[in-house]
């Protein structure tokens, strides 16, 4: 892997937006941005990285000569073999962690040290892309390619998921027109439309209006392509078959008499279906390292389940040895989801866990300014070390004893490396610097040897927190008690007619999606640190029937973001050969 050489060499730049203003002006040679590091990387044919897997030509569908989509049938009758690795984070700060970076430089190290290593990656939303969060292709020479095409439209699959949405919207609109005879009241239908766009306008919307030719009115609004059904749908389904039957068991709304009404009385699942046929299959690309990349599906984890689809990971799981996977955001949210949901779902027990820091957010969380975040301050890293220790209690709660990534920073002191260092011996757990963004593989190769001791232990027990026959009530309290550290659960009006609907049908014991911020602990995203005592407000419960889970939406959670002042979007370019710029 070749790299362009640049001063502070020995130093590591996670990420572009973290870089010190100051250190720029002194550099005697630009740092190249992540588009560049990427566009100047010499990567395999993906049919090389295919074979290298152990994927026949048959199996392959080419997009091009970088990507492909592997056919789900080829090893759906193989056995899991792979050890799993979890990657997660400590609540996320606008420091930035690195999560995906690390994940990324993580598996490249698995190859280094002679492990026969696969990445199963959830895909960029083009929200966030032309927003403020960035893209999902990890940074520096810790990266997925060819990333211009994988944080923008890639294979199509979030276009084909929105035509699914907004086709099944249609559908239901054109069956009110034509004389309704499911009895659909449009007051209650809870179907909404969805874009992969950060667009706040269309949140709330009314249709039909322009006359009785246009349709009956109806008040209803937009999601994100990644917090819609579809998508999760999409991420949990195992074949044609169960992809069918759950989108037939999505509830689109309610009858005038109240009774809920699902897609397969409308008798549509087939056709939402086949415009699915092609974006069930998971997709492949391949690090800077040239490990095998499955990067398939993409819901968010404050308002999902944040994890990438099931056929994607199994996938990986029967071609490798390790398999290095992701849970959004913090360990409260995705990593809670991926043990509680996903893993349940799949039969899928976890070997270790990476949970990825850095000192910056750490000190963040101890009540330090962003623009102070370079300055030495180890009373801040005691006060705010406390979120750490935090998600490293949870995750052992699921049976897996984590590994500290700490993503290196130039600003980083000695002093406060010592810190860390006799911090994770006093809570018996390890702290392994990463340098990846810098150095690829290389940079995690301690942190690399560290995972493989705690995977092939035998030591990890991999359980859900939660038993589904408690019901609802009880597992969102557990949650909130037992993660969030909360003193209770209150629920509006609105909860609690939903819960009543709920254990009416047989929904009550579903698995949960809570969704918060991901700032905090708490459904206050100001809440810093390891807040105790709080209250967690549930104000709606969404039933995602399809999917098979009930979503308890809290605190001023939206479905779908808005554009900032300066989004990324202002920085993107292409030129008159095609090249994209700006991207990172």
């Amino acid at each position: 892997m070749q790299k362009t050489p640049f001063p502070f060499r020995n130093q590591t730049f996670p990420g572009r937006k973290s870089l010190n203003i100051g250190i720029l002006i002194c550099m005697t040679e630009k740092v190249p941005s992540d588009v560049e590091i990427a566009q100047a990387h010499k990567a395999l044919p993906i049919a090389e990285i295919a074979k290298s897997a152990g994927i026949p030509e048959e199996a392959l569908i080419p997009f091009g000569t970088n990507k492909a989509k592997v056919d789900i049938n080829y090893v759906k009758d193989q056995g899991d073999k792979a050890k799993v690795i979890l990657v997660t984070a400590m609540s996320p700060t606008p420091a930035g962690e690195g999560k995906t970076t690390t994940l990324i430089g993580l598996a490249d190290a698995l190859k280094l040290e002679g492990k026969n290593s696969f990445v199963a990656l959830r895909e960029p939303s083009q929200g966030p892309v032309m927003g403020i969060k960035g893209g999902a292709a990890g940074g520096g020479y810790a990266q997925i390619v060819p990333m211009e095409e994988i944080n923008l439209h890639f294979t199509g699959d979030f276009h084909a998921l929105a035509a699914a949405n907004n086709t099944l919207a249609a559908l239901i609109d054109a069956h009110i027109h034509n004389g309704n005879a499911l009895n659909i009241d449009p007051r209650q239908i809870t179907w909404r439309r969805c874009l992969d766009v950060n667009d706040r306008s269309l949140r709330h919307i009314v249709t039909g209006l322009g006359g009785k030719a246009q349709g009956t009115p109806t008040e209803t609004g937009f999601d994100i392509t990644a917090a819609s059904e579809m998508m999760a749908i999409l991420c949990l389904a195992s074949d044609y078959k169960d992809l069918k039957e759950r989108i037939g068991r999505i509830v689109i709304g309610s009858t005038y008499d109240g009774k809920p009404v699902q897609v397969s009385e409308l008798g549509v699942e087939g056709a939402l279906a086949a415009l699915l046929k092609d974006a069930i299959h998971p997709n492949l690309v391949q690090t800077l390292g040239g490990v095998p990349a499955f990067v398939h599906g993409g819901p968010f984890a404050n308002i999902a389940h944040g994890c990438n689809t099931l056929t994607a990971t199994k996938t990986a799981m029967k071609l490798g040895d390790y398999v290095c996977t992701e849970a959004g955001f913090g360990a409260d949210l995705g990593a809670e989801k991926f043990f509680d949901m996903k893993a349940r779902y799949g039969d899928i027990k976890v070997d270790a866990v990476v949970l990825v820091a850095t000192i910056r957010s750490l000190k963040y969380n101890g009540g330090v300014a962003r623009e102070d975040l370079t300055k030495e301050n180890l009373e801040a890293l005691e006060a705010g070390v406390v979120n750490l220790e935090r998600h490293v209690e949870n995750v052992r709660k699921f049976g897996v004893e984590p590994v500290i990534a700490l993503n290196d920073f130039v600003s980083d002191t000695e002093a406060e490396k010592d810190f860390m260092t006799e911090w994770g011996k006093k809570n018996n757990v390890r702290v392994l610097e990463s340098k990846v963004w810098e150095k690829g593989g290389e940079g995690a190769r301690e942190l690399a040897k560290a995972v493989i001791e705690v995977a092939e232990s035998g030591k990890s027990d991999s359980h859900p927190l939660y038993d589904l026959e408690d019901g609802l009530e009880a597992n969102i309290e557990k949650i909130a008690t037992e993660l969030y550290h909360a003193e209770g659960v209150q629920y509006s009006a609105k909860a609690q007619k939903d819960l009543a609907f709920f254990k009416k049908n047989g929904w009550d014991k579903l698995p949960v999606i809570i969704s918060k911020t991901q700032y905090s602990f708490t459904d206050d995203g100001s809440k810093l640190g390891a807040p105790e005592g709080h209250t967690l407000h549930v104000r709606e419960l969404l039933p995602k029937i399809g999917a098979g889970f009930i979503v308890a939406l809290t605190g001023n959670v939206m479905t779908l973001p808005g554009l900032g002042k300066t989004p990324a979007a202002l920085k993107i370019d292409i030129d008159e050969n095609g090249t994209i710029s700006g991207l990172f």
